[in-house]
């Protein structure tokens, strides 16, 4: 890991909390050079963090004025995490806003997709580097409970493999992470066992460091994907079986 982050310049999207501020954190445990810490608000950027040496940048990934200006500023960058997500926690099809699911996309796929693109060219000026997406076991299959944050997540899963297979000319790697239940405030409302973020984050940079191209990062990414792997039928239908058994407990 040290290989890679050892002198890096990193800026990680959403790095005030959660698994973001775990990323700005390891990174400066593993010796990275600089790190930028990208929030809507810089106000939002935690004082320890800033006492530590990281530099806040005010930065809303569905703005491309804002994604742009940060583009233009931190042009010694080489190793973009795009952290920054959102999940509605609401339905798809049965949803009871519907636009809840075009915010999705916007964050969760477009969002990244104007990351990348703005810093692709700083990357290569900087000799390459690193690009790491977090996502989602919500993205490696679909996952109906989850709304239209499993579609999106799974379309950033799509550009990840192709924005490595565009940006490989220049020796810029693509890593995706696929995250499990992370306990989070993105994640309040999830019972059961919830993996740590600093978990997430040392796993995310060991695999940027190898270079890897899709990681399962934890325990629960893990026994998921291989459930469904093993009968993806019987998964579906006991998601539907959740939902149902939801809305009857509710009134929905």
């Amino acid at each position: 890991m040290s290989a890679v982050t050892t002198g890096a310049v990193a800026l990680v999207s959403g790095g005030n909390r959660g698994i973001g501020r775990a990323f700005v954190e390891e990174l400066s445990a593993a010796g990275a050079a600089k790190i930028y810490c990208g929030s809507r608000k810089v106000s939002d950027v935690p004082a320890s963090l800033v006492a530590a040496g990281v530099v806040p940048v005010q930065l809303d990934i569905t703005d491309e004025a804002s994604v742009r200006a940060a583009a233009e500023t931190l042009l010694d960058v080489t190793v973009l995490i795009n952290n920054a997500g959102f999940h509605g926690q609401d339905r798809l099809v049965l949803a009871a806003d519907p636009t809840i699911a075009r915010q999705e996309m916007e964050v969760n796929y477009f969002g990244t997709l104007s990351m990348i693109r703005a810093f692709a060219p700083v990357l290569g000026a900087n000799g390459g580097g690193a690009i790491v997406n977090v996502l989602s076991i919500a993205g490696a299959f679909p996952t109906p409970h989850m709304g239209g944050y499993s579609p999106a997540k799974s379309a950033a899963l799509f550009l990840s493999t192709i924005a490595r297979a565009e940006l490989e000319s220049q020796d810029t790697t693509v890593t995706a992470l696929i995250v499990g239940s992370v306990d989070t405030r993105m994640a309040d409302h999830v019972q059961g066992n919830k993996a740590d973020p600093q978990n997430i984050a040392q796993a995310g940079l060991r695999a940027m460091s190898r270079g890897e191209r899709i990681i399962d990062t934890d325990p629960m990414a893990i026994k998921a994907r291989a459930r469904y792997a093993v009968d993806p039928v019987r998964w579906e239908r006991g998601m539907a079986k959740v939902l149902t058994m939801t809305q009857q407990s509710t009134g929905q």
